[in-house]
Parts: C-alpha cells; sequence; structure tokens
C-alpha cells in the first residue's frame, strides 16, 4: 500500500487493472487498508487486507497511518518468507512522516533487512538497459569519502554479483565499480580514494574469479558503448548512480533490493503528494516494478 495520502495505491490499483490481475503466471494481489484501495477503484478480490485501519487524505502525509502503512509491509514479507508469495512490491513511503509515527529505520531497505534477517541489503536502481548500485546512499556529500571503503565495497559487490546470477539469471555477470573523484582521480591528482581503496577492492574481487573493471572514470561509464561491457555498475554514492539511471529511465525505472532472502521492488519514485489523489499519477513503474519482480522470482525458481 505504501503511504495511502500518497499515489501508491492508486498506481498499484491502477497496474493491477492495466496488467489484468497477473504478472506472467503470478495473481496480484494489492495488501493493505481494504478501503483505501477500493476508493482507488480496485476490485473487493484483488485485496489482501490487513487488520490496521489507515485514513486516505490525498496530499497530506498523517503519521497516525504509521501502523497501517508498516502492518501492510509486514504482512506482505511474512507472506513471502512463508512461501506463500513469489515477491514483494512496495509503493512508496512518506519517510519523514513514518518516522514521526515511531518507526526507527530511515527506509524501507533497512526494515526489509530488519524484518527478514538479512545481513545486509543493497538498493540497485534498474531501468533503461541500465542497473546501478550506490555504495553510499542517504548521507551527505561529505561524509561519502570516509564511507568508501575497501570492505564496504567487496562486501557490497559480492551481494551484486551473486544477485546478477540468482535474480537477473546472468551466468557470467560483469561488474563495473565507477571511481569517486573525477576521471577516477587522475593517478592521484584529483584525490587518493582510487588508488588507496577502490583499486586494491576491484584487484581482490578479480582476483577471486569476478570479472570486474575499474574503477573508471564516472563521466565516461555510462554512454551507450561503456554500458555494452558490464551488467551493472556499482557507484559511490547517490547521485552518481541515480542521476543516469533517471536520465535513461525517469518513468519506468525500478528500484530492487539485493541480499535479502525474498524478491523484492518498488517503483523508482516517491509518494508524489502534490498529484494524488488528482488521477495524474503515471503507473508505468509499478509496472515495471511488478514485472521485474515477477521475472526475478521467475530466475529464482530454475
Amino acid at each position: 500500500m505504501g503511504d495511502p495520502s500518497g499515489v501508491g495505491p492508486e498506481v498499484g490499483v491502477a497496474a493491477y487493472a492495466a496488467m489484468g490481475g497477473y504478472a506472467g503466471t503470478h495473481p496480484l494481489r494489492l495488501v493493505g487498508d481494504a478501503d483505501i484501495f477500493l476508493a482507488c477503484g480496485a476490485i473487493k478480490s484483488a485485496i489482501e487486507p490487513i487488520a490496521v485501519r489507515a485514513v486516505r487524505k490525498p496530499g497530506k502525509a498523517d503519521p497516525a497511518n504509521g501502523p497501517a502503512i508498516v502492518a501492510a509491509i509486514d504482512h506482505a514479507v511474512h507472506t513471502a518468507l512463508e512461501g506463500y508469495a513469489a515477491a514483494v512490491v512496495t509503493a512508496p513511503i512518506h519517510k519523514a512522516s513514518l518516522i514521526e509515527s515511531g518507526f526507527g529505520f530511515p527506509g524501507h531497505t533497512e526494515y526489509l533487512a530488519h524484518l527478514t534477517g538479512a545481513p545486509r541489503a543493497v538498493m540497485m536502481l534498474a531501468g533503461g538497459g541500465l542497473r546501478v548500485v550506490p555504495l553510499t546512499i542517504h548521507v551527505p556529500l561529505s561524509s561519502v569519502p570516509a564511507l568508501v571503503t575497501r570492505e564496504a565495497i567487496l562486501e557490497t559487490a559480492r551481494i551484486v554479483l551473486v544477485a546478477l546470477a540468482r535474480d537477473f539469471a546472468i551466468s557470467h555477470p560483469r561488474l563495473a565499480i565507477a571511481g569517486l573523484n573525477p576521471h577516477a582521480g587522475e593517478s592521484g591528482a584529483l584525490g587518493p580514494e582510487e588508488g588507496k581503496t577502490i583499486a586494491p577492492a576491484a584487484e581482490v574481487l578479480r582476483a577471486e574469479g569476478h570479472n570486474v573493471i575499474g574503477p573508471l572514470p564516472p563521466d565516461t561509464m555510462f554512454h551507450a558503448e561503456a554500458r555494452a561491457y558490464y551488467d551493472a555498475a556499482l557507484c559511490m554514492y547517490h547521485d552518481q548512480a541515480l542521476i543516469p539511471l533517471k536520465t535513461l529511465a525517469f518513468w519506468e525505472g525500478v528500484n530492487v533490493t539485493l541480499g535479502l532472502p525474498v524478491v523484492r521492488t518498488s517503483p523508482d519514485h516517491g509518494t508524489a503528494l502534490d498529484i494524488a489523489g488528482s488521477g495524474k499519477a503515471d503507473s508505468r513503474s509499478m509496472i515495471a516494478a511488478i514485472e521485474m519482480a515477477a521475472a526475478m522470482a521467475d530466475a529464482r525458481a530454475r
């Protein structure tokens, strides 16, 4: 359901209708407050209801809806963990409102890791023929260099490489690693991180038998010819990853959580409170997220 005051419920209902209630062979279910979905035009048989009630006030996120939002996530994830669902697709949450309600996590990714017992969850954005993974996510740019460690790169890269094989059926996955500084540090003239941290981590991965290239200059690794040489790019910070992804696939981008025992995707947009309830919400990213979740579930089942 996501935040009932945002566009999540309506794009979920629109996606369900557009897809005829199925993603491939997988029947779809809308998880959340039944009245919220019915108000958005859903049919009753499509809804997997939760007991916790919410109030839909389009455009006005309400911390009082926090328990219902969390209950919907819990229900969906536990259904998948128990084997009754092939995948979970989450609609956007309003982080500030949810945290104000007492939610103790920065966002979906961290909470899903907690729910599933995963030691580390990794965020991937996919769309437009590109898959990107930001090593650091919602932190100030000034904090990024200290967080770019060899251990973080190795741990994240290994999760990505496993997921490319398991979830995307890529038999010999190829990973590109971006540099942190302009021109990948220009041999140390523009920064030390590439030589001291990023390149040594890439060497370790290659020694383990992985197909890894980098550190690459970030400004030349996302054009079409460069993208042909890798299946995913590990970037050092949020905007380095998301700017090229959203340029290529603004309406069809998908957020994927790697490293979980369940498949989880979400549309690559927020709650869009400014247009919630207006009928202007675009369901393409939600449809792409559902289709990708189904494809990943099928890949895991092979």
